[in-house]
């Protein structure tokens, strides 16, 4: 696959994201990923424990369609406590590290007032490019 992190010039460096991302290929989109097990039961009601959940429940869609967390152009959170993510960002970068590695797509966070699943504190959104065969 072809990707390409666009970088406006004199820009800033980006924080943990890429500002754009350019790619060729088959694309696949992730619906919203909320941090429950397989059986649609959540097993904790901690923030980072259920992004882990929800990145892992990413990956996994991602392997159905062929591809993996390096395909991944861009993401899309939803939390529903601005401060709980602030305060735990380490922890919740190194989670994302632990799932998806030290690739970092075009990322969003959206501050929501809630999420349609009850117990979900993060939904996780993706959209990937797998390369051409």
């Amino acid at each position: 696959m072809t990707q390409q992190i666009l970088q406006p010039k004199g820009w800033a460096a980006p924080r943990g994201y890429a500002n754009g991302i350019a790619a060729d290929g088959r694309v696949i989109f992730v619906a919203g990923q909320v941090g429950w097990n397989a059986r649609g039961e959540f097993e904790s009601d901690d923030l980072v424990a259920q992004i882990e959940q929800a990145l892992s429940n990413v990956v996994a869609v991602l392997h159905a369609g062929g591809a993996g967390p390096e395909h991944l152009v861009r993401l899309t959170w939803y939390v529903t406590d601005k401060a709980a993510y602030v305060d735990r960002r380490k922890d919740i970068g190194a989670v994302y590290r632990r799932v998806i590695g030290r690739h970092y797509p075009a990322m969003t966070l959206v501050v929501v007032a809630g999420l349609l699943e009850d117990g979900a504190l993060v939904e996780i959104e993706a959209t990937a490019v797998v390369p051409k065969a």
